[in-house]
This record gives C-alpha cells, structure tokens and sequence, in this order.
C-alpha cells in the first residue's frame, strides 16, 4: 500500500526505518503528548518497526503508514489508521518528527490518507483524539475539516498526571471539497 502527495511517500515499515523511528520518538517533545516514553531505544524501534511492518491496511485493527519525505528518502514521521470491524469507519493518529514540524508534512500526510479512506475506500466517518495540551494537532484536525465533538475532562492519565482529551468526528459528507494545500503544522 503506497500512497503519494507532491512531496511525501506514505508506505509500509522497512527494518531500516528503525533508527530514525527511534530517533524521533526519543525526542521528549515528541513523546510529551503520546503514549510511550522517550527515549525510544534502538532494539525496542526495531521490534516496533518489525510490528508495524506486519500490520494490514485493509483490515480491522491498527495499521502504521511510515511518512517519507521524497527529497531525501527519509523517516519523518508515521501515521496510524485504525479501521472498525465494520470497514465503515476509522481512528486517525499521526506524529511527526519534530525538526520536521511546521513545513505541512503532516497536513499533507493526513490529508493524503483521509482522501483514501473516504475515496477509494468508501468510509462514513474518521475520528481523531488528542490531549487537549496539543493545539497543534488539534489546529491541523480543524483545518482538514474535522469537527470537535466532546471534551473528556481529566480521561486520560499520562506520564503521571490526568489529562483532558478532545474528541474529534469527520464525515464523508463533510469532505465538499478535495483536501486543502498543506499549511505549517
């Protein structure tokens, strides 16, 4: 599964992915809104990686689409689609390194595979969930279209302390108009 944009290839993992996922995912500010901890050591990423490698994006569960810049062919971030058992709907997750932030890689990124979920494959809906801390995730789900759909106050406990989570809801019908240019991140 390969998908395109002027300057990104979204493809699957490569064992050679695992330095630079590694790289990325130990940088705290990275890591400060995310699930794992940095630093991200190299033989945890490989084994990472090897998971994410296996994973299918045509089926129910998690799938991972590594983001490659095309100028140089390298690592710059992932993003993660969790289709329903339903085929109808999915979870939408992405991070980015963060010397590679503020250029519109990740608008251009999401957007790309939103146009392929919602096109060629045909999906109802796309939900998205952040830490209400994270305005820049946030601002880039708004800009591509995504509505705020609820606040879970204190939900969520990370690296230590309760966080508020935002909810977030795209439909199909709420895509008039094909993805917007990439903006800063």
């Amino acid at each position: 599964m390969l998908l395109e944009t002027p300057r990104l290839t979204l493809r699957r993992f490569r064992a050679e992915d695992a330095a630079p996922l590694a790289a990325y995912r130990s940088d705290p500010a990275v890591a400060r809104y995310q699930s794992w901890t940095a630093p991200l050591p190299l033989d945890t990423a490989a084994h990472v990686v090897r998971s994410l490698a296996e994973g299918s994006p045509e089926s129910p569960g998690w799938f991972q689409y590594a983001i490659e810049l095309k100028a140089d062919r390298c690592l710059v971030g992932d993003v993660g689609v969790c289709l329903h058992e339903n085929l109808m709907q999915a979870e939408i997750g992405f991070t980015l390194a963060g010397d590679r932030q503020g250029h519109g890689y990740a608008t251009e990124a999401v957007a790309s595979v939103l146009d392929d979920l919602f096109g060629r494959r045909g999906l109802h809906r796309v939900s998205a969930e952040c830490d209400a801390r994270n305005t820049p995730s946030a601002r880039l789900l708004r800009r591509l279209g995504f509505v705020q759909e609820g606040l879970l106050r204190q939900a969520s406990r990370l690296k230590g302390e309760w966080t508020d989570d935002l909810l977030f809801g795209l439909l199909a019908s709420d895509r008039r108009h094909p993805a917007p240019a990439p903006a800063p991140d």
